[in-house]
């Protein structure tokens, strides 16, 4: 318990430290306290009206790391700490609670020999969220143009230069959960062309209708009637389910 009350110290110290010297861009709202998924929906909307009122429609491509709390190398956070000015006390901290760890499988009564842990944090520790912000806090996604060619195609070298860097920082992007979304208020016949990632990770992606993101439901106009069907029909349904819970021996009082 002592631990976990260590770490979730440090961590709140952390963020603070960095929020407090702008080392983290404002608009990045991934594991900070006060910022959540309503954050991050609200500044898509900002940034897609903001591209509208200049004409421009705008393009968002998203993907996933591969085991990326697994996969975060420890010199390298030691490093970022010290580049963000934080305490020698801190880093020193950091470099003995990260680096030279140890661990070994286990299989019934079979143990493996111990062997270094290198890369890697614990998922559900209070230091994970902040140290994984550090790790990433660099990368933006949105695009904004007049031309659906222009707009691909400042995604693909834009795709190319992140994919890079972050296989140099030892992760590595899930290309099937890839995907690519275009905003646009043209009322005729919206068909965007597939954006072509063949050079870079063999995959054609076709821009959907409908883009399911951080719990939103977004279409190309942001008129959001597919967002508010979705949550009044489960809405709904979880009424109903209320309803019959209420019928069993342990259910639910209803009034």
């Amino acid at each position: 318990m002592l631990g976990k009350l260590i770490e979730k110290v440090t961590g709140e110290h952390i963020q603070f430290h960095l929020i407090l010297n702008n080392f983290i861009y404002l608009c990045y709202l991934r594991d900070l306290k006060h910022r959540s998924t309503t954050d991050a929906g609200i500044t898509l909307t900002y940034f897609i009206h903001s591209g509208w009122i200049k004409n421009n429609m705008t393009s968002i491509l998203v993907f996933n790391i591969a085991q990326f709390f697994q996969s975060l190398n420890h010199r390298l956070l030691s490093l970022i700490l010290r580049k963000a000015r934080c305490d020698s006390k801190v880093v020193q901290f950091f470099s003995n609670y990260l680096i030279s760890k140890k661990t070994q499988y286990c299989w019934n009564n079979i143990f493996s020999q111990f062997f270094n842990i290198d890369v890697g944090v614990e998922q559900g520790s209070a230091l994970s969220p902040i140290l994984s912000a550090l790790y990433i806090f660099l990368v933006l996604f949105v695009v904004q143009s007049k031309s659906l060619m222009i707009l691909n195609s400042f995604l693909f070298c834009s795709y190319n230069i992140v994919s890079s860097l972050l296989e140099m920082f030892g992760l590595v992007l899930e290309y099937g959960k890839t995907e690519v979304f275009h905003f646009s208020r043209s009322c005729g016949v919206f068909n965007p062309p597939p954006l072509d990632l063949l050079d870079i990770s063999g995959l054609s992606l076709i821009p959907k209708d409908i883009w399911r993101y951080l719990g939103f439901i977004f279409n190309r106009k942001l008129s959001f009637w597919q967002h508010i069907n979705f949550y009044a029909n489960k809405a709904i349904s979880t009424v109903k389910y209320m309803k019959i819970l209420r019928n069993s021996t342990w259910g639910l009082i209803l009034h």
